[in-house]
């Protein structure tokens, strides 16, 4: 199991590089070169972060991203929801349809209880505390 699928590892490093910049408008051609992502790739995840209003998308000669907010009100939960929807660790360990015993399973409700804590430990992760090694 991946907590962070490619997408959204992809959006964490773009989103740290931006916010890395401070204020400055960075380009997609400076992205691809100093992240080493494929560039349609990369459009489509600024562009679902654009949409979520995680970044603010700027058009012409000049054109590129910048944060939308400040680094510390951009939580990494937030981009992992982004390209992941709303976290979750499992619906069910033992099979692919939906279990009809999940509201009285005891190993969903533990897996449930961690999935919680995952959450909560995500949400106190901000991309300003990313970039000072917290």
């Amino acid at each position: 199991m991946k907590l962070l699928s490619r997408n959204a590892d992809y959006a964490v490093r773009a989103v740290c590089y931006i916010a890395d910049g401070k204020d400055d408008i960075v380009t997609v051609t400076e992205l691809v070169r100093k992240l080493n992502i494929p560039r349609p790739f990369l459009r489509k995840i600024l562009q679902a972060l654009n949409h979520k209003k995680l970044l603010k998308s700027f058009k012409g000669a000049d054109g590129g991203f910048k944060l939308a907010k400040d680094a510390e009100n951009i939580y990494l939960v937030d981009i992992i929801e982004a390209f992941q929807g709303p976290f979750k660790l499992n619906e069910c360990f033992f099979k692919k349809d939906l279990c009809p015993n999940r509201k009285s399973c005891f190993l969903k409700k533990k897996i449930d209880s961690i999935g919680d804590n995952v959450y909560k430990e995500l949400k106190l992760i901000t991309i300003g505390s990313i970039l000072r090694g917290e």
